[in-house]
């Protein structure tokens, strides 16, 4: 079996769990830090020559992070297109499994089971706090409804303010932000790499956590540990 897979999350998923599988990923698959494959470019502009040129059995993509025209003309070229959609936790392990089944795992990988079993038993939140997660800068973007990053927030008892806007990640001003009297500003480090010097300064007086996106958007391996980490990140920003 020959995969190419432009999901940087699914990467690291079918990379960990069936070694010698994968033959190309993106720019953006930075997990496992060791991977050596050939690179095909980025999620939203694969380089569609160098992956036709690599013979896989099949391409991995998702229906977010991927584009249809970029998927439909590695079809018309004769390749096998896996694609996903993953809006929240539940449909994360779903889509996994699905995803290894196809790229032929033997049998479900340990950690799979284990990370589920993370989500599965996470304890109701004590307390449930509001937030506005902008997901980028220039235009400011946040989450809005029926996001993965959304269900993950929300089981750790976050609740953002965009959850039923008509956009999955609407446009909104700095002002509109902050006139939502959020309990937290969640800043993750992808896609747009918010830091200490860059995100906070624009929400002066509001709690700010900065947390890892790897953490927040990613679903594969990083999942197992996700609640601990996004958890003490979240209760760190808000004591």
């Amino acid at each position: 079996m020959r995969v190419v897979s432009l999901v940087p999350s699914l990467t690291e998923a079918i990379a960990v769990s069936l070694p010698g599988v994968l033959v190309g990923a993106t720019d953006w698959c930075s997990h496992p830090a060791d991977l050596d494959v050939t690179r095909v470019g980025g999620t939203k502009n694969p380089e569609l020559d160098p992956i036709l040129a690599l013979a896989p059995d099949l391409v991995i993509a998702n229906e977010e992070e991927n584009r249809e025209p970029d998927l439909t003309a590695l079809r018309e070229a004769g390749v096998e297109v896996l694609v996903t959609e993953v809006r929240d936790v539940p449909q994360a392990f779903r889509e996994l499994a699905r995803v290894l089944d196809a790229c032929g795992a033997p049998s479900r990988p340990r950690w799979l089971d284990e990370a589920e079993r993370a989500w599965a038993e996470l304890p109701a939140p004590a307390r449930r706090l509001t937030a506005v997660v902008p997901v980028w800068r220039r235009p400011w973007m946040v989450l809005g409804r029926e996001t993965f990053a959304g269900d993950v927030l929300s089981r750790l008892g976050v609740d953002h303010a965009y959850a039923t806007h008509a956009e999955r990640y609407p446009r909104a001003t700095v002002d509109e932000l902050r006139s939502a009297a959020p309990d937290l500003v969640v800043l993750p480090d992808e896609p747009y790499r918010f830091t200490a010097d860059d995100g906070p300064e624009a929400f002066a007086g509001l709690a700010c956590a900065l947390v890892s996106g790897r953490h927040l958007t990613w679903y594969g391996p990083s999942l197992g540990e996700a609640p601990r980490v996004l958890g003490a990140a979240l209760r760190a920003a808000h004591r």
